[in-house]
């Protein structure tokens, strides 16, 4: 071989092995047997990878670069190509065959394929979560054409594929490399459409928005998913349709937040109310209840209403309402109402007793600035 082997990559001699790589890709493609129309392609197909063996190899490269291509004969390897590794081959001509074929890595085309599965998220109000409800959605997406019921053929007849003959499969013989791949032509199903429909163009599909009822079951939660099997994208000439998931996400509600089963809720309630005890009404999701405060009741106690809260949708078992009163600080007071406030905390003298909560925070302060020295 008389060309030089950076010469016939189009490399220059200080060339990276990635660009080595990258430039034999290029050349291998424009000269291949198969898709080249010069008709000296398949000899220069052979002298490039020739020329790649070589300059790939760091022991040959050197060889090469010092003493020119008759060091290199007889180096390892037997004819041409034969150096190039089934790593790289499988990467070069993987690509290769992918542009003859339409196959490799590139997704198949043609033939009859599953339908998408699609996703949906469905909005609910926590009420709507927790009792149940039917809700119309609209979904847009890849429907099974009418005209030829998904067929893609006007008549629904098959034709034997001309590229497999009916295989599935077809084989591309270069050297000692075969590669057998699924027919581009009919995606492995061995026949195709006789006479394609005029309204899906032979694919069985048409764009379309569908409405569904979907029913969604109670006590359902944030993050739940509901399969509708068959309701997704149709699938090309007649196959089967994927399914449709419906995401479910609950909306933040103005007085309950849901963990688990159970339902929490904050409540209000006045200072009097927390000394003295009283009747209070607070909601559920069933309509209002009376809760009893106790007398001496602090902020932050938790009372439990059972059976207040959801039934879960997998154990039918049903959670609880939990209320946190928090004790509120009246605002906007009068004179004299401040004065009796005034009265109220005298009354109270040096008596801890009535405040033991106060107390015990003093005492651990105390404690802590005692361990610190201060």
């Amino acid at each position: 071989m008389s060309a030089d082997y950076y010469e016939l990559l189009g490399v220059s001699k200080s060339a990276s092995k990635d660009e080595l790589k990258k430039a034999y890709r290029r050349m291998a493609r424009k000269y291949h047997p198969d898709v080249s129309t010069e008709p000296d392609a398949e000899d220069r197909f052979k002298e490039v990878q020739k020329a790649y063996e070589v300059l790939k190899d760091d022991q040959k490269r050197a060889a090469y670069d010092r003493y020119g291509a008759d060091a290199v004969n007889g180096m390892g390897g037997g004819g041409p190509g034969a150096g190039a590794g089934f790593g790289d081959i499988n990467d070069i001509f993987g690509d290769i065959f992918g542009d003859i074929f339409g196959g490799g890595r590139r997704r198949q085309r043609g033939g009859a394929q599953r339908g998408q599965d699609l996703r949906y998220t469905l909005e609910l109000d926590l009420e709507e979560a927790v009792k149940g409800i039917s809700k119309e959605i609209r979904i847009p997406t890849i429907g099974r054409c009418g005209s030829c019921k998904g067929t893609g053929s006007k008549s629904g007849k098959m034709d034997v594929c001309g590229t497999c003959n009916g295989q599935g499969q077809v084989r591309m013989q270069q050297g000692i490399f075969s590669v057998q791949q699924t027919c581009p032509a009919c995606g492995g199903a061995g026949r195709v459409v006789a006479d394609p429909c005029g309204d899906c163009n032979g694919t069985g599909q048409v764009r379309e928005t569908r409405t569904l009822q979907v029913k969604i079951p109670a006590g359902v939660d944030e993050g739940d998913r509901i399969r509708l099997g068959g309701e997704g994208g149709a699938g090309t000439q007649g196959a089967q349709s994927g399914d449709l998931y419906v995401d479910i996400h609950v909306r933040p509600h103005p007085l309950f937040q849901r963990e688990g089963d159970d339902l929490y809720c904050e409540v209000p309630i006045m200072i009097t109310t927390a000394a003295l005890g009283g009747d209070l009404k607070v909601p559920t999701l069933d309509g209002s209840v009376v809760l009893k405060i106790p007398s001496e009741t602090q902020s932050g106690k938790l009372f439990r209403l059972r059976g207040k809260g959801v039934q879960s949708v997998r154990s039918r078992s049903t959670g609880d309402l939990l209320c946190r009163v928090v004790v509120e600080t009246p605002i906007n007071l009068t004179p004299e109402q401040k004065d009796l406030l005034r009265q109220f905390q005298e009354s109270f003298g040096e008596n801890s007793d009535h405040n033991p909560q106060s107390r015990g925070w003093g005492d651990r302060v105390k404690r802590f600035f005692d361990r610190m020295g201060l």
